[in-house]
């Protein structure tokens, strides 16, 4: 891995190069014209393109209910117990995530406050292709649950020797309530617009590869998303104290996700550096998918040795990544220097693949340097608040002349007079 020694505004600017969004305009021009050809011509263009880009020919887009309890059914025992296990650690989770409504009697007369309503349909989009992802089934749809949402549908491409019996048997887990074969910016178009097979929804949450997240971003207005994912990243912060072949598995263990994942290693000990670096060289000789980890490592991975551990924590909250483990000696001692992460994970025991699948926080988190401004996936993602007030005479004839003053003072004479009517 490259390895920076260099001081905290050089840092900054080169972080940027790691982490900045791109933009692709012939990606963009192509989903635009794929999300207007679903409008229109509904399930037939899903049959072209799931033809065109999955080599699927589709009739009937559901998945049957009964193939989701025969998934079930088939998968080992092992398997169904991890699922179950990771089922009730997101629930104990997430339920502390509930909001209630509240209501606001203060002062006489006048009643204000806040109800908090489920969503009635989500869409759930679960990425297929070079891996299967169960877990990510469950980190969506069960704080959905929780929130009370109606419907739960799920998206997912096609395979050619059908869809992995561990991915259908999250679904019936999971309590999803529909599960179609579609995948690509196509599927986010259906989930959009609604298709003749596919009922639209109101918000669609779950990562993809670009294309997909491209289609979620030109479809916000007309849905809601949860946010704009990009490639997984991870960012360490480490000292001497740490050791560097785990880190070295906790770097590759983002890296093999995708080759513009990020993996990003800061630390004080340039000795340390140097380990963690020959340490993923060493790694990756054995590693499966050690053709994606190595571009990812050498493309968009590096180390970067800073002064101090303030120094440390001043660059890691500029780089924002998605996950960050904290490998310093007493790191819960450092939680309050975080500013920007999507979680955070903390000490030697706290490896990042325990966030992915087992620890019940959300794994579904902002990337990019978005975690500046976003949060996880949560119960919050799924549910819509409503303000309501109610005045009686007495309360509203004390503020007219305040109300009457700032409606005539932005021109508004109708809302002056909409309120003094009730006077005359």
């Amino acid at each position: 891995m490259k390895i920076y020694q260099q001081s905290l505004t050089e840092m900054k600017k080169i972080v940027k190069r790691y982490t900045q969004q791109t933009t692709d305009l012939k990606i963009e021009t192509s989903v635009r014209e794929i999300l207007a050809n679903v409008r229109q011509k509904k399930d037939q263009a899903l049959r072209e393109y799931e033809l065109k880009f999955d080599q699927a020919k589709i009739q009937d887009f559901k998945i049957p209910a009964e193939q989701l309890t025969a998934a079930l059914n088939e998968i080992s025992p092992a398997l169904k117990q991890a699922l179950e296990h990771a089922k009730r650690n997101i629930i104990s989770f997430h339920q502390m995530e509930l909001e209630n409504g509240f209501i606001d009697t203060r002062v006489s007369g006048i009643i204000r406050g806040q109800k908090v309503t489920p969503l009635q349909r989500v869409g759930l989009y679960v990425p297929g292709g070079t891996a299967a992802y169960p877990s990510t089934i469950l980190m969506a749809a069960l704080p959905a649950k929780i929130a009370g949402v109606d419907q739960v549908i799920m998206v997912t491409p096609p395979q050619k020797n059908g869809i992995a019996p561990a991915v259908l048997a999250a679904a019936k887990i999971a309590g999803v309530d529909a599960v179609y074969q579609v995948g690509g910016a196509q599927a986010i178009a259906a989930l959009a617009y609604g298709t003749e097979s596919i009922p639209p929804v109101n918000k669609i949450v779950g990562p993809g590869n670009i294309f997909v997240a491209t289609a979620k971003k030109q479809v916000f207005g007309q849905v809601a998303i949860d946010m704009v994912a990009g490639p997984s990243e991870i960012g360490i912060l480490a000292d001497k104290t740490a050791d560097p072949q785990e880190l070295a598995a906790d770097l590759l263990s983002q890296a093999e996700h995708d080759k513009r994942a990020r993996a990003m290693l800061i630390t004080n000990s340039l000795e340390l550096a140097q380990k963690v670096s020959q340490a993923v060289d060493e790694q990756l000789q054995s590693l499966p998918r050690k053709e994606i980890a190595a571009a990812s490592v050498a493309d968009r991975g590096f180390i970067a040795v800073m002064n101090s551990i303030p120094e440390m924590f001043a660059l890691m909250n500029e780089v924002a990544p998605e996950h960050l483990e904290i490998q310093l000696a007493d790191s819960a001692q450092y939680l309050s220097l975080i500013r920007n992460a999507g979680s955070v994970f903390l000490g030697r025991y706290a490896s990042e693949p325990l966030g992915d699948y087992l620890a019940g926080p959300n794994h579904v988190l902002p990337t990019g340097g978005t975690a500046k401004f976003s949060s996880p996936l949560g119960v919050y993602d799924f549910v819509k608040k409503t303000q309501f007030i109610q005045f009686s005479s007495a309360a509203l004839k004390a503020d007219l002349a305040d109300i009457t003053q700032l409606a005539r003072t932005e021109g508004l004479e109708g809302h002056a007079r909409a309120v003094e009517q009730r006077f005359k």
